[in-house]
């Protein structure tokens, strides 16, 4: 694609030619797989009190475990895409032992306020303002993300207060679905791109206080999709893949403006924290994708580490959600003085979500956690699996099953406590009942990884898979 036809993606005529052609877009032939099943979306925000415990939940946990994904107010099945459909957060307050509620709440962006009736979330939109992809807990209070385009939105307590932020008038444009949180400062660091901006990526770094502090704006070359973030205590990681923005499916008005470019060279970025642009240093590597990292450290003699779930490609075709299998957990040495990158995969199992203790942030660590794909991908892409527990000191990998037939999505660590050891606390999440009726929140001990949940939070409806979630932790006011 060249410069000039990407230059139009913000033109008036492109928005228009898109427009014309969704609504031709013929019907499908077969139910849409991300609108129905288990991916049927909510019809109604819900409040449950005095939710039903089996087992114990330990009374140090005191917060909201919060997720967030696609819930669509009002879907078209010719164009919809599972990473485009309206945000919902699902939130269950735990307190002395007792699960108090549950809520569910569309966030208020423009399109849910008009499809459903509701009010407007006030605060300032930049390019699209819908959010439906991570959620996370800084400076006071909750926030929700989504990457390539809005300001993230903070959300109060009750998940009702909803505010679109431009963190005080400093962000500059759109924000990251990733930022990564270094354990020493407390700041987060946020590689941002928009899907208007082809030719540009953005250096975030935002403060306690969430104000971005510092800026570095990186060129690019035909609009990469810059899913996630790595740190170590010297660097950013900036991974330039070849899924980049198409200006084919752009016009044709299908959902999700990404595909497979093998015209764009895949290179690994690394810039001094405190850098700019200049001091870069880039290693060129075999093509590939990676939606996500899970950590990455300094070595002694100048390399860099970087785990990843690493794909041979994505979005190579149409499709409506993710439509390859990851390779495995993967470790990449990056050498910068070299400018070379050796790959060894510690699992080869297709897994994702993968998640850390995130006091461990940009440090060497032991233990990851990710949830294994099943063994047949499907359009549906979620199904019976397993979460694995790895200790990447002991080469080893333990096994949680949840049950036959029962659908796992993501699980978080919280530690037991500020000064506990690495790994010592508990892993959350939901599971989809076998009838797919009900869902629970497990609370698992991981460091009795394979024994049942200490705990289970029973809710009676199906809560629909989503993508990220994230324990906030209550404070004095709560």
């Amino acid at each position: 694609m060249g410069d000039a036809a990407l230059a139009v993606v913000l033109s008036p005529v492109v928005a228009g030619i898109a427009a014309f052609n969704r609504r031709r877009l013929p019907p499908r032939d077969a139910p849409h797989p991300m609108l129905t099943g288990i991916h049927e979306p909510m019809t109604e925000e819900l409040t449950l009190l005095d939710l039903a415990v089996e087992g114990a939940i330990p009374p140090a946990l005191d917060g909201r475990y919060v997720r967030i994904g696609p819930n669509p107010a009002a879907p078209d099945p010719r164009s919809y895409h599972f990473f485009t459909g309206d945000g919902m957060l699902h939130g269950i307050r735990i307190k002395d032992g007792r699960a108090l509620w549950y809520r569910n709440r569309w966030i208020r962006s423009d399109e849910v306020a008009g499809a459903r009736g509701l009010s407007r979330a006030p605060g300032p939109r930049h390019v699209f303002d819908t959010v439906n992809t991570s959620v996370l807990d800084h400076a006071g209070g909750g926030w929700a993300l989504v990457e390539a385009g809005s300001t993230p939105v903070r959300f109060d307590e009750e998940l009702d207060g909803q505010r679109y932020d431009d963190l005080d008038g400093t962000l500059p444009g759109s924000f990251t679905a990733h930022p990564r949180r270094d354990p020493a400062t407390g700041e987060l660091h946020a590689l941002c791109y928009e899907a208007t901006d082809p030719k540009r990526v953005r250096y975030n770094v935002v403060d306690k206080s969430g104000r971005i502090r510092r800026t570095v704006t990186i060129p690019v070359a035909h609009g990469p999709l810059i899913h996630d973030c790595a740190i170590t205590q010297r660097y950013v990681i900036i991974l330039d893949l070849p899924l980049t923005l198409s200006m084919r499916v752009v016009l044709s008005g299908t959902g999700f403006p990404y595909r497979w470019n093998e015209k764009h060279p895949a290179r690994i970025g690394l810039l001094p924290r405190e850098g700019e642009v200049g001091d870069i240093r880039w290693v060129k590597i075999e093509p590939c994708f990676v939606f996500h990292h899970l950590n990455a450290y300094d070595l002694p003699d100048g390399r860099v580490v970087l785990d990843v779930i690493a794909y041979d490609r994505m979005f190579a075709a149409d499709n409506v959600g993710p439509d390859e299998r990851p390779r495995g957990l993967e470790r990449w040495t990056i050498d910068p003085k070299a400018g070379l990158m050796d790959r060894r995969t510690l699992d080869p199992a297709a897994q994702e979500l993968p998640v850390i203790d995130e006091r461990r942030q940009g440090l060497p660590y032991r233990y990851a956690y990710a949830l294994e794909l099943p063994e047949q991908q499907t359009a549906r892409l979620v199904g019976e699996a397993s979460l694995l527990k790895h200790d990447l000191r002991d080469c080893k990998t333990l096994h949680h099953a949840f049950g036959t037939g029962r659908v796992p999505g993501e699980f978080v660590f919280v530690p037991r406590a500020a000064d506990a050891k690495e790994g010592d606390g508990w892993l959350l999440g939901l599971v989809i009942e076998a009838d797919g009726r009900g869902t629970a929140l497990e609370i698992l001990d991981a460091r009795d990884f394979e024994a049942p949940p200490i705990a289970v939070v029973r809710l009676p409806h199906r809560v629909p898979p989503g993508i990220h979630g994230a324990w906030l932790p209550a404070r004095a006011s709560d």
